[in-house]
């Protein structure tokens, strides 16, 4: 996934356009003002929706839309792991052709871009449904195993026998309903649309369904972590947009929807424009998360407020067009975390210091709202006294629930003598006796009193 905002300046020649030495005409002010207010535009809006999103997503039951977690170790690894990804896709294409490898990508991509586009405009197309449309569900599942080891098969225990049946790893657990299936046709038509012409509408349709199901899907756990991971892709970024070519060169050679573009020529060539500025996905989806994670941790202080939402959302503005302004300036591509980071971290961290909440901002756990109902331990309970104090304790708690029966004063005399200590094991026999502890002779010598 790259992460640069770049901007094929006047006379440069771009993947897709021309190759043989002429240069594209110059770009107006306009059609340049309008590409980067659009390309901000498509930033803000899975950003947003993602967030709100999110909370909606950290809230359900349903497991198989459960949020994946990112925890301080995936965050640590996460930039080595992209680094070695963007090296191989560059030495692929330097090495192999570059149209079979986009032919394999394009298809690749075909597929998740079918199924996150279907998952984004699903809650948007249930509003057009009439109220008697006939909706059945579904569900598509793939488990491993066969025979007596497969789910549901030969030898396995009766509904409600209270039995467990043989654990089989699911590998597909999908499950939907006739209105899915609807959206699953529309995104195939804008697939088809993608896969036949490359078009950057459905490209960028493609490019914001994949930003909205990251921000909305992947978690971070604390604050910390994600600084953890805004901090390492930091570095990540300046040093391959900065360091080498390797960045850009994937950018413009990987023909698939992990970018956002928009032409600076529309104004003149209509939607047939080939002169493109463009926003790597990873500059929305990072900070997204990020943004989102202090939303839930706004809607955990219960002040009916966003404060840490609305901060985070306008540094990220600011530090969206500080990059575009920048690149503009010195007509070369940017690393966009390089400005991001520092403000979207930046601007929350003094408003918690302005008000006082930076303990409870590094302290909130996102994950604990995922599974409200989960009990945490959270103190030991101290145990003190003589094993005969905590036997009585223990015989009292037991015996409180209960209904007594009615007792003779004789059986009413010998319960106050134990209580007295006159029935209790004596030291002296415990020790006689290692096999047995102490409450086992105290019930045995009760079991033999006459009732």
């Amino acid at each position: 996934m790259d992460s640069a905002v770049s901007d094929p300046h006047n006379g440069s020649a771009e993947a897709g356009g021309p190759t043989n030495g002429t240069t594209r005409p110059p770009s107006t002010p306009e059609g340049i003002a309008l590409a980067y207010g659009s390309l901000l535009l498509m930033a803000l809006l899975p950003i947003f929706f993602g967030a709100l999103r999110s909370v909606r997503c950290a809230r359900g039951k349903n497991a198989s839309d459960m949020p994946e977690t990112i925890t301080s170790r995936d965050a640590a690894r996460f930039p080595i792991i992209a680094s070695c990804t963007l090296l191989g896709l560059y030495l692929f294409f330097k090495i192999f052709s570059q149209e079979y490898i986009n032919l394999l990508l394009s298809m690749y991509f075909f597929v998740l871009g079918i199924l996150a586009l279907s998952h984004t405009i699903s809650p948007f197309m249930n509003k057009f449904f009439p109220a008697n449309f006939p909706n059945r569900q579904y569900q598509l599942l793939f488990t491993q195993g066969s025979g007596e080891n497969k789910e549901g098969g030969r030898g396995s225990p009766a509904p409600g026998s209270g039995l467990t049946r043989p654990l089989c790893p699911e590998i597909i657990n999908y499950e939907f309903d006739t209105k899915d299936l609807v959206c699953l046709g529309l995104s195939s038509i804008v697939g088809v649309w993608y896969l036949l012409r490359k078009h950057w509408i459905a490209n960028n349709l493609f490019g914001l369904a994949f930003s909205l199901n990251g921000v909305e899907l992947l978690h971070l756990n604390n604050v910390s972590t994600g600084c953890i991971l805004l901090g390492g892709l930091f570095i990540y970024d300046i040093f391959w947009v900065f360091g080498t070519n390797v960045m850009v060169t994937v950018a413009k050679s990987f023909e698939a929807p992990i970018k956002l573009v928009f032409p600076q020529d529309l104004l003149e060539k209509g939607l047939e424009a080939d002169n493109f500025a463009m926003l790597g996905l990873g500059d929305i989806v990072i900070p997204g998360i990020f943004i989102a994670l202090l939303l839930r941790f706004d809607i955990s202080l219960k002040k009916n407020t966003h404060t840490y939402f609305y901060t985070s959302f306008a540094a990220y503005i600011f530090g969206l067009g500080l990059t575009i302004f920048i690149m503009h300036i010195f007509k070369h591509a940017q690393p966009a975390l390089l400005y991001l980071v520092p403000a979207c971290i930046g601007f929350p961290v003094l408003v918690a210091l302005a008000k006082g909440e930076v303990t409870e901002m590094f302290s909130y756990e996102s994950s604990a709202e995922i599974l409200p109902h989960t009990p945490r331990l959270t103190h030991f309970p101290t145990v003190s006294g003589s094993p005969a104090s905590l036997a009585d304790s223990m015989q009292q708690k037991l015996a409180g629930p209960r209904r007594r029966r009615p007792q003779n004063p004789s059986a009413i005399g010998r319960s106050r003598k134990l209580k007295m200590g006159l029935h209790k094991p004596s030291l002296s026999s415990i020790c006689r006796c290692p096999a047995t502890s102490w409450h086992h002779q105290a019930q045995r010598k009760w079991n033999q009193q006459p009732v």
